[in-house]
């Protein structure tokens, strides 16, 4: 799934950083405000990272080149916010999001080269290449969801399961700012406090619904606070480690006590997706200064060395790996095929039993095929 750089020796080393204090509500306690991390999971956190961005910079290059179609909304600028929620997560806790779900779908496990097949509508990927880039799905990871807010009515009921299950597991919801104003994540929040709901409601508010930065589009924008009855955080998105240490405690808190908030503060690069070009409501200068001084890999990179954890010839070595890492899963990705057009009606139901499904003809029916 992921690769180990290679010249870096893995010898346990640890350091304690600070982060930013975390703002809090209808909370007796808070997070940590100094975290410890070894050098290994430092490494992990910085590979990841780069990989994700490495990742969505080839399909901003495949995108333009017409080998990926369609809707295309990339994930650059807010890795800290994936790798450092799994970072405090297990393989057993679920997670689910919206349609900004490269990032999401690699840290919980789908290789590159599927992820790139997805969205390219090839065999190879995730959702045999039927998904396409808002519908991407693994073990424990339920997408990938392409309307406005729906996953969240979608991760109470996940969380339901686990409260059902009487397991240690929580569900990680996820959402942007633009879906913040929703009714139905309001009665999401009324139904998960009423049952105690082991739900972590994460609002990556990365400042913009589509092209609305926040301040003109919501009367209140302490997201954080808007669950009102259901205590929230609201942490620097753009620190892993921050997201890392809100994480642990929100997940804490909802295994024992119920639902809680995390507003993740964080900005995206690009456009809301690849037909925005995000420079009619927000200035280049804007973009160039978050890059400057608040990236969330550099920033990190920059921890790591002054740790003594690595060498800048160090994060120079991981940098071309992942990057030829990137092109090598981006040729497998290229050589599968386009799935067949028997499949085009499989993996509706999970049955054995053959069905017919009525297609955009209603006279022409086509057959079900159980999922393989």
């Amino acid at each position: 799934m992921f690769f180990q750089p290679l010249g870096i020796r893995t010898y346990s080393a640890e350091a304690t950083f600070p982060i930013k204090p975390i703002d809090t509500h209808k909370l007796e306690n808070s997070p940590a405000t100094e975290v410890q991390i070894n050098k290994d999971d430092a490494i992990s956190y910085y590979t990841k990272m780069q990989i994700i961005r490495r990742m969505e910079l080839k399909a901003d290059q495949l995108y333009k080149q017409k080998i990926i179609r369609g809707f295309c909304h990339l994930y650059d600028g807010q890795e800290a916010c994936c790798a450092g929620i799994e970072a405090s997560l297990t393989p057993k806790d679920d997670v689910i999001t919206a349609y900004r779900a490269h990032g999401w779908a690699f840290i919980r496990g789908v290789p590159v080269c599927n992820i790139l097949a997805e969205l390219f509508g090839r065999k190879l990927g995730c959702a045999k290449g039927k998904g396409g880039s808002m519908h991407m799905y693994s073990k424990n990871f339920y997408g990938g969801n392409g309307i406005v807010g729906a996953q969240v009515p979608l991760g109470a009921g996940i969380a339901f399961a686990h409260k059902y299950r009487n397991s240690d597991t929580v569900t990680v919801a996820c959402y942007g700012d633009g879906a913040a104003n929703q009714g139905q994540i309001f009665e999401s929040f009324n139904m998960s406090q009423l049952w105690k709901l082991p739900a972590i409601f994460v609002c990556e508010n990365n400042r913009y619904g589509m092209g609305t930065s926040v301040e003109r589009a919501s009367a209140s924008t302490d997201y954080f606070t808007r669950g009102d009855y259901i205590p929230g955080l609201r942490v620097d998105g753009m620190d892993v480690l921050a997201v890392r240490e809100a994480t642990r405690f929100a997940k804490e808190y909802a295994v024992k006590e119920g639902p809680i908030l995390m507003e993740l503060v964080t900005y995206r690069y690009h456009g809301h997706s690849m037909s925005d070009p995000g420079t009619s409501y927000r200035t280049r200068d804007e973009v160039k200064e978050i890059r400057k001084n608040l990236d969330p890999i550099m920033s990190f990179r920059d921890k790591i060395i002054s740790a003594g954890f690595v060498t800048k010839q160090d994060v120079a070595t991981i940098d071309a790996e992942v990057k030829q890492h990137v092109e090598n899963e981006t040729a497998k990705a290229l050589a599968s095929t386009e799935p067949d057009f028997d499949q085009i009606a499989s993996d509706i139901y999970v049955t054995d039993t053959p069905l017919s499904i009525r297609s955009c003809n209603i006279y022409n029916k086509l057959h079900h095929q159980p999922s393989v």
